[in-house]
């Protein structure tokens, strides 16, 4: 599971990077540093995650919904912020960061999906690792 962890937050990583130097072509721009802030922010938590994984002690099945919340939380973070600098989405859950941008309706609700749904993935993922930490004291 650490692998997993580890090799997901570096290819995060790797795509904050890519889209750092992609921030002047996007549409929004404002909105493309914060999908840079997610993967080096959100690629480093990954990997920090899997450094703190042999503390964790979930059922197997419980392991797989943490990392598979993990890893869909920190992608669709990323994504989302991305598609919104591509669109210049993002209006209800990112109003600072997409500014006077609006994109087609469609294309906002599937920015504001996301966003909404990594919240949730996050979340839950967040206490199932608590839970395990305390479960492996």
């Amino acid at each position: 599971m650490e692998t997993v962890l580890f090799a997901a937050g570096l290819l995060l990583f790797l795509l904050g990077l890519i889209t750092g130097m992609l921030t002047p072509a996007m549409a929004n721009p404002r909105m493309a540093v914060a999908s840079h802030l997610q993967g080096m922010t959100n690629g480093p938590f990954l990997i920090v995650v899997g450094l703190l994984w042999p503390h964790v002690d979930l059922p197997g099945v419980w392991q797989i919904v943490t990392i598979a919340l993990l890893v869909y939380g920190t992608y669709a973070n990323w994504l989302a912020t991305q598609l919104g600098a591509l669109w210049g989405a993002g209006r209800r859950y990112a109003p600072l960061a997409s500014g006077d941008h609006a994109a087609s309706p469609g294309r906002e609700r599937i920015v504001d999906f996301l966003l909404a749904s990594l919240a949730v993935a996050m979340i839950v993922a967040t206490v199932l690792l608590i839970v395990g930490v305390l479960l492996g004291r």
